[in-house]
């Protein structure tokens, strides 16, 4: 695989038998030792000013199982500041969870759990700042195949000590079984999923959440950073609506009610978050982060509240339609009215959020969002464009060519999961932005495995922002199938198609990192060079700046720091 330069990067490569992360903190890894409980590691998350969540696992068979949790302020534990004992069992599958309250605004801890004679790994959180904050770091992280390579993105961002906490926009895990999505890779990695069956039943995916949480790279991560996470789709199975998903065959899976149920109660059991009331809809999963008089974090709920069924495109008849008959697709079946993406109360949430955001004088507002927002129609492809990808590709990978092709000229969207898919709800939420008096969006995307740097505007042209979409830790661009070549050639149209994609690059790997000041906010696309083996490098491939003007918002080259 081609290196990156070796410019402005560091050289990472496989764990020891500790790791040395920011501020002193020391995380062992968790060894196979069948005695040791803590097998999976320990991660915290869900932050409040005065309150986080901590989270381990014990794999035991003792009912229940009490574990004793410590919180201090240093690494060595000199000084406990709150302890004390939950019990488990199999009813969440053996994980446990706390919510320590009462804690310091803005302030950094370090916890551990112990059962019996064993103690885990130390990990390190922080609770969200209150009043003035000069600075915030976020990783933002999405789609963490385990079978497509190492979770090398993963390992680098426990080491960047310009992180605060970790937003994971989604596709945390993946449900095929070993014939699906990367799993040819996997079978040569020896990284195949495991149970080795598409998930489908609560046992399904309690044993994939253990599987990712067991990897030590996903470890050290989740012990150096307090995580925010987002589900997208793949946490319940591929492209889920309000009623079903393209990925489920009642037939023989059964109800996908009940099928979305258990793949909640799993995420709920393995992920550091706050557990839904008993009252509560636990698919109702949104937040308002507010990181001191600097910024606002809300988080979307983009597939199980509010979603309307997907449209697709009938392949057979692509070649027949005319420009005419496209704009009435676009209009008249995926721009009909009621196509829903977000539930009415999500999207009062966030509109309330927003406004609050605004009342309070914060000059930033952060929108956690799985799905790409800014319009992005099928790259427009040359006959010259044809003819290179014809001369290097194969014959399927030259037909998908000749779909993306039909689609630009058409000027079709280039897929209709996203945003694009549902334009009036896109409206919609912009609408309720503007009234909340939010016109300057940073929205922070996953799921298109690719960097992308947006702008976004409304149906009438008034800007809302922009847009900065972090790539896949381990899943590959879609374009890659045409080579390296051939992928930067479909970047580039993709770029000359849409006014409002300013750069993408679908090759790397790798995560974004948001720095953000009162007066900028500075986004670094960083890129692995190699997910095939834990030997790595990353670069910074690209960095720029989002800066205020008046009320909204544009891009600017970035000040150094």
């Amino acid at each position: 695989m081609k290196r990156l330069p070796l410019t402005r990067r560091q050289m990472l490569s496989g764990l020891s038998a500790s790791l040395l992360l920011p501020a002193g903190l020391r995380v062992p890894v968790v060894s196979a030792d069948p005695g040791n409980p803590f097998r999976h590691g320990v991660a915290s998350g869900d932050p409040e000013n005065n309150s986080v969540v901590l989270w381990t696992r014990l794999t035991t068979t003792i009912q229940p199982a009490e574990c004793r949790w410590e919180l201090a302020q240093t690494p060595e534990f000199d000084s406990i500041l709150r302890s004390g004992t939950v019990a488990t069992g199999p009813h969440r599958d053996y994980t446990v969870k706390v919510v320590v309250s009462d804690l310091a605004p803005g302030a950094l801890y370090y916890y551990r759990f112990h059962f019996n004679q064993h103690s885990s790994p130390t990990g390190r959180t922080r609770t969200l700042a209150s009043g003035a904050l000069d600075a915030l770091g976020l990783a933002v992280a999405s789609c963490s195949n385990l079978p497509f390579g190492y979770f090398n993105a993963y390992e680098a961002i426990a080491r960047d000590d310009s992180i605060d906490f970790v937003l994971h926009l989604g596709d945390y895990l993946y449900e095929y079984g070993p014939d699906g999505y990367g799993g040819g890779i996997g079978a040569q990695l020896g990284r195949q999923h495991v149970p080795p069956r598409e998930m489908v039943s609560l046992e399904d995916y309690r044993l994939r959440h253990a599987q990712y949480k067991a990897d030590s790279q996903s470890q050290v991560m989740h012990a150096a950073h307090p995580l925010i996470p987002l589900w997208d789709d793949h946490e319940s199975t591929n492209n889920p609506w309000r009623d079903g998903a393209e990925n489920h065959q009642p037939a023989t899976e059964g109800r996908w009610d009940r099928r979305r149920q258990v793949s909640l109660q799993a995420w709920y059991e393995w992920m550091p978050v706050r557990d839904p009331g008993p009252d509560d809809d636990p698919a109702a999963y949104w937040r308002h982060f507010r990181f001191g008089n600097l910024a606002s974090l809300v988080t979307l709920e983009t597939r199980h509240t509010g979603r309307s069924q997907q449209v697709d495109y009938d392949i057979e008849t692509l070649g027949e339609m005319t420009p005419a008959a496209a704009e009435r697709f676009l209009s008249e079946i995926v721009g009909v009215p009621g196509r829903d993406m977000l539930s009415a109360e999500m999207q009062a949430f966030a509109a309330g959020a927003l406004a609050e955001s605004v009342a309070a004088g914060r000059p930033w507002r952060l929108i956690g969002n799985q799905i790409p927002m800014a319009r992005m129609a099928s790259p427009r492809l040359s006959d010259s464009d044809m003819a290179y990808l014809e001369a290097r590709v194969s014959s399927d990978s030259l037909q998908r060519a000749r779909y993306f092709q039909r689609l630009g000229e058409l000027g079709l969207p280039l897929y209709l999961d996203p945003w694009d898919g549902y334009p009036r709800a896109r409206e919609a939420f912009y609408q309720s932005c503007r009234y909340a008096g939010a016109s300057d969006l940073v929205v922070l995307t996953g799921d298109s495995h690719s960097f992308w740097q947006n702008t976004l505007h409304n149906d009438e042209g008034h800007p809302m922002g922009v847009e900065l979409k972090t790539t896949g830790i381990t899943s590959p661009g879609d374009f890659l199938e045409f080579g390296t070549e051939g992928a930067r050639l479909m970047d580039s149209r993709l770029i000359t198609s849409n006014p409002e994609v300013q750069w993408t690059d679908g090759i790397s790997n790798g995560y974004l990192r948001v720095r953000v000041t009162e007066e900028q906010l500075r986004a670094d696309f960083v890129g692995v060079d190699n997910i095939l083996s834990r030997d790595y490098r990353t670069q910074t491939l690209r960095s720029v700046a989002v800066i205020h003007d008046g009320p909204y918002l544009h891009y600017a080259v970035p000040a150094e720091g």
